[in-house]
């Protein structure tokens, strides 16, 4: 059963490693130091307005769970979290609480708690008929198509026809009136599927690269062959490369996510031009302690980017974006293979 699949996850992702061995990327990412900041900690403003609506800090807890019934608390408390410290949150897939309406409740309890957050619902690209109820199940500000032909693959249960996807994402956005954000779920996406995305109507792009959790390492947990999830256990983009050659081919808004656990991580995702950054494995992990702990680390990354931001001299987010960076070793190196000029980054005033 898919709820039984949902609680599978919650328990490896929870008790085992399932991190790419390789990394972000962003080691590479260096921002520029400024002895003269000219800055105010104090005045430092970190908000963002995202499809039309203020944050206090450019974070997304992203889609993690619902779907079981012990996804409940787990939602719950992420909700009251995003909801006191005004930051967004996305829900785990949605297919689980519309064909099963018991289990609905794993959802909804995310508006019930945060009335007022940017809440973000999830599909898969295949699942046209479910985009609506998606929507109306948790009064949705956005709608994620999550993108995972990795974990498919090596998922025991998986779904190996990836054919129509295009048409499908593209009948999604044509029938629905909210922002549609296409995710991946681990192994980041690239310059050409980002084109291929922005040209059917997608809004965003959430980039979910490697570095943070890879759902082949989870799948491996679960299967009969295991061989198979090691083989490609850290497939695919690096989330640094992945959001600076989205940035770089398209015009969308992106979200940097995979692997992203601190604040000067969040803030070398800024300056590279990404409009926010999405974290998912540590929230889980801490939504089990409570909603006081999961507030204390959202504290915790905003005293951390707003750290980065006073020492480069950036006052708020649109600065912060202007600022020099310098992009290194085996990014740059990949860059550059793909003709992005990386020095226009260190050339900023």
């Amino acid at each position: 059963m898919i709820s039984d699949r949902k609680l599978e996850h919650l328990e490896i992702c929870r008790k085992y490693d399932v991190e790419h061995h390789k990394t972000t990327g962003f080691e590479d990412i260096e921002l520029v130091h400024r002895s003269l900041p000219e800055v105010d900690y104090n005045e430092i403003d970190t908000s963002i307005t995202i499809f039309g609506k203020t944050m206090s800090t450019p974070l997304i807890i992203t889609a993690i769970t619902g779907g079981h019934p012990e996804s409940k608390k787990i939602n719950e408390n992420i909700a009251i979290a995003a909801g006191k410290t005004n930051i967004a949150m996305g829900v785990g897939s949605q297919r689980a609480g519309i064909v099963n309406p018991e289990l609905e409740d794993t959802f909804t309890v995310v508006r019930d708690k945060a009335p007022d957050t940017f809440v973000i619902g999830n599909i898969g690209a295949p699942q046209v008929e479910y985009a609506t109820d998606a929507i109306d199940m948790i009064d949705a500000d956005a709608l994620a198509i999550h993108l995972n032909p990795l974990q498919e693959i090596i998922q025991p249960e998986g779904d190996i026809n990836a054919q129509g996807y295009i048409d499908d994402i593209d009948e999604i956005c044509s029938q629905i009136d909210i922002p549609v954000i296409a995710k991946e779920t681990g192994a980041g996406i690239s310059s050409i599927d980002a084109k291929i995305l922005e040209s059917i109507g997608i809004t965003a792009i959430d980039i979910e690269g490697v570095g943070g959790t890879s759902w082949a390492a989870v799948e491996t947990y679960r299967s009969e062959y295991p061989s198979l999830g090691n083989l490609f256990w850290d497939w695919g983009i690096p989330t640094a490369t992945s959001t600076i050659s989205v940035l770089e081919s398209t015009s969308l808004p992106v979200i940097s996510s995979g692997g992203i656990r601190n604040g000067l991580e969040i803030a070398k995702a800024i300056a590279l031009g990404a409009q926010c950054v999405g974290i998912a494995l540590p929230f889980l992990k801490d939504s089990y302690l409570g909603h006081i702990y999961l507030e204390n680390k959202i504290n915790q990354l905003q005293r951390e980017l707003k750290t980065a931001m006073f020492l480069v001299g950036a006052s708020n987010i649109e600065d912060l974006q202007q600022k020099r960076v310098i992009i290194t070793g085996k990014t740059r190196e990949i860059l550059e293979q793909m003709d992005i000029d990386t020095k226009k980054y260190a050339r900023r005033i």
